[in-house]
């Protein structure tokens, strides 16, 4: 999973320049451990890929080769970065950091996520650390970027645990990082114990009851496996077939021809077709016969029936312009 998003802009120009620049040698450096350094384009793809050398080990192996900084390098290349916005003093101050990347990272190792990714992750925050870091504040880089790179691991973490975000607000994610070290041998909480947590916490007893039931649960696929056909899943029982959204449509469409829709397409029609078809089609207590409405017009039985049908045609005609505007 290699990191594409905003590669142009700070702080992420920092991997542009890794790529693009020749590696100089740090001061202090040994000819043993330059003879180990990576080359340059290597190293640009490691710190956006860590898994890029081929193994997790030959990364980390690297960048624990790569030199550390003293304190009054560090605050030069800080400024250099913060007034003269050099990017060569933003690469050094994150090569000489990825250690640190590394060491955070292991601690999330619990979650079932690759390392790989947890790594990538923090130098994401590392590099936003680096972008933001103010020398004159007397603070070495360390002790602000372990917080940039935490909270970019956290967000990982919290995105990609499982399918269903488990944490949103700000109490979920503390529990979500701290509960489950606070269970005891990962036990089901008592009462007396989830106050305890929750005041330790500051979060809300019920935040502390719902994120245990989260943590308890794990991921499950409304629909059977590809073929396991026999196999119940929740989507056997979810679902409600006269619910489904086409067949709502279709029953309101059905029940709107039915009721206003026929009616005014009857009053379309002329008064004798609108009486025929009244009196053959919609009484309750049996419709009239042929020869009963030829009687009540002085026509022949045929004629009625070819009014009839005439009247059947339009109205199938002005049922069908109503179904095509209600289905629009």
């Amino acid at each position: 999973m290699v990191c594409q998003a905003g590669i142009s802009t700070p702080p992420y120009r920092v991997l542009t320049y890794l790529w693009e620049s020749p590696f100089e040698d740090y001061p202090n450096m040994s000819n043993s451990s330059q003879s180990l350094a990576l080359a340059p384009a290597n190293l640009a793809v490691a710190i956006s890929n860590p898994g890029a050398l081929g193994t997790i080990e030959a990364y980390i192996s690297a960048v624990n080769r790569l030199p550390m900084l003293s304190a009054e390098q560090e605050a030069d290349l800080g400024r250099r970065l913060r007034d003269q916005d050099d990017l060569d003093a933003a690469r050094q101050l994150v090569m000489s950091h990825l250690r640190l990347v590394v060491s955070v990272s292991r601690q999330y190792l619990g979650y079932g996520l690759a390392h790989a990714d947890l790594i990538q992750e923090g130098n994401i925050g590392l590099m936003k650390a680096v972008r933001r870091f103010d020398p004159s504040r007397g603070v070495r880089l360390v002790s602000f970027a372990v917080h940039w790179i935490r909270a970019e691991i956290h967000e990982y973490v919290v995105r990609n645990w499982r399918l269903v975000k488990v944490a949103t607000t700000k109490a979920q994610r503390k529990l979500f990082f701290n509960l489950r070290r606070m269970r005891p041998d990962g036990q089901t909480l008592a009462p007396g114990q989830v106050d305890d947590i929750a005041r330790e916490l500051k979060v809300r007893p019920e935040d502390v009851s719902e994120m245990e039931v989260r943590l308890s649960g794990g991921d499950c696929a409304l629909e059977s496996p590809q073929g396991d056909e026999d196999a119940f899943t929740p989507i056997s029982w979810l679902s409600a077939e006269g619910q489904e959204p086409t067949q709502v449509l279709a029953r309101r469409d059905r029940d709107a021809l039915q009721g206003v829709g026929l009616e005014q397409a009857i009053e379309s029609l002329d008064p004798r077709s609108q009486r025929i078809v009244r009196a053959r089609w919609l009484r309750d207590e049996g419709g009239a016969t042929l020869h009963e409405l030829a009687e009540e017009y002085g026509i022949s039985a045929e004629r009625v029936r070819q009014i009839e049908a005439a009247a059947f045609k339009k109205l199938r005609a002005a049922l069908a312009e109503q179904h095509e505007a209600l289905a629009a």
